[in-house]
């Protein structure tokens, strides 16, 4: 019998393949086309906005300005979706960017821990931390009630950590219900108060109207100006914050104000109220003798059972140290650049705060602006800062003075080192900006304990 192979015979291919027969609907293009030019844009618009929060990212690198002051959102990648709800959260709208797909803190100077970009996250990708794993903040530690470890006294606001003006809102009003429920149970004398507060930003002022609400006895003294922080804000800057509750007032709802309605706001409040900061005094020194706190400011000596610190983290501004500096016409902080038109002005510093400073003074008419900075180089501020001061130079609107000290302040003039020579300008006004003193040698000295967090909640 022959092979199987043999008995196999191959037939004919009787037809060709033919594909199977597709009917094209021109319609889909009226589909397809704008879905693909969506997704083009929205390709190109992600990778544009990326390179834009890489480029400010940069920058503050460049800067050495990635140290987040306080509170701040630490993005994990493996949960973040890259949907921008976070950016779009911040009030501030410029704090985070996305960078590659993912969310990243790109302006962490400028953070002030609002938290909101947690609660929009939809992934819990966001954690709110106190300092980084390189740079620890200084927290105090607190009961629920505000209170310190040293008994009666208490701390409510940006030096708990929280900076936001609800924040302080509420713990000022939360802090003065502990405070009345301690006063009561202490004893008192002639003279001694329930509470003496420190402090008339939100915290302090919310405070003082609850201590008002309450009857207590009290005194508010500030080292500066009405507003807390928020004053020294630059002109027109816009506060955001959210409903909060005043004791005495009630619901306040406002969103999104600038710094002056703001401070117009707050004066209404004591002119309704009747409260009467005392402004400009400085606490010295606080002591507990026998069963109160004595407190001595640079007007007064006050005696009471307790005490509510409702200052910023900033502290003291850092002064110069030189001879003059107490004369009036020297400030550390520019408020408003008008009012230096037609002035010679000094700004001493080389960070953004001093070239921002010393730009906006020189855009005033009739202004004669010189910057004094100690180090060769402007190697802590932004670009677009030390770009600006460059144009203002180059126009003979601002004259650099790198490499200079100042060694005295007189009335019409000041008195600098420059590349180790002596010069002397004829001067009207003179603006600090060498940062703040934080308040932990102060602290200490009350005994208050502070607690380092590295980059934890």
């Amino acid at each position: 019998m022959p092979p199987v192979w043999q008995t196999l015979t191959l037939r004919p291919r009787t037809q060709e393949f033919q594909a199977p027969e597709m009917n094209f609907d021109p319609l889909l293009l009226i589909y397809v086309l704008p879905l693909l030019a969506i997704w083009a844009n929205s390709v190109v618009r992600s990778r544009r906005n990326s390179s834009k929060a890489l480029a400010v990212l940069d920058d503050n690198r460049q800067a050495g300005l990635i140290e987040p002051a306080s509170l701040h959102p630490v993005v994990d990648p493996a949960l973040c979706l890259g949907c921008g709800a976070c950016v779009y959260a911040c009030p501030e709208k410029k704090i985070l960017g996305i960078i590659d797909g993912k969310a990243a803190l790109i302006e962490p100077t400028m953070c002030v821990g609002h938290g909101a970009c947690a609660t929009a996250c939809p992934t819990d990708a966001i954690t709110l931390v106190f300092g980084t794993e390189t740079r620890g903040v200084d927290i105090p530690l607190l009961s629920p009630d505000f209170e310190t470890n040293v008994p009666g006294m208490f701390i409510a606001g940006e030096l708990g950590g929280m900076g936001l003006i609800k924040n302080a809102i509420e713990q000022g009003r939360q802090a003065i219900v502990a405070i009345a429920n301690k006063a009561r149970q202490l004893p008192g004398g002639d003279g001694v108060l329930d509470v003496l507060i420190v402090g008339c930003g939100p915290a302090g002022i919310a405070a003082s109207l609850g201590a008002i609400e309450r009857k207590l006895s009290f005194v508010t003294v500030d080292q500066s100006t009405l507003g807390g922080t928020v004053a020294h804000f630059p002109r027109g800057k816009l506060v955001m914050t959210a409903p909060a509750t005043l004791p005495m007032i009630g619901e306040v709802r406002f969103r999104e104000v600038s710094k002056e309605e703001l401070l117009g706001f707050w004066e209404d409040v004591l002119g309704r109220t009747g409260l009467q900061p005392r402004f400009e005094e400085q606490v010295a020194s606080i002591s507990k003798v026998d069963n109160h706190f004595e407190v001595v400011t640079s007007k007064a000596t006050f005696r009471a059972k307790t005490v509510l610190l409702a200052i910023g983290r900033r502290g003291t501004p850092r002064p110069l140290g030189v001879p003059g500096e107490e004369l009036g016409k020297v400030v550390y902080r520019l408020i408003d650049p008008e009012q230096y038109a037609g002035k010679r002005v000094l700004v001493v510093g080389g960070g953004d705060s001093a070239l921002e400073a010393a730009c906006r003074i020189a855009e005033q008419p009739g202004t004669q602006v010189a910057i004094s900075y100690r180090g060769k180089s402007y190697s802590r501020a932004r670009a677009k800062n030390r770009d600006r001061l460059q144009e203002l130079a180059q126009e003979g609107r601002i004259r650099e003075l790198l490499d200079s000290t100042v060694e005295r302040i007189d009335p019409q003039a000041v008195a600098l080192q420059w590349k180790s020579e002596p010069m002397t300008l004829e001067n009207d006004d003179v603006i600090v900006c060498a940062g703040g003193l934080l308040p932990t040698a102060f602290l200490n000295s009350i005994g208050i304990r502070m607690e380092t967090k590295f980059g934890t909640v």
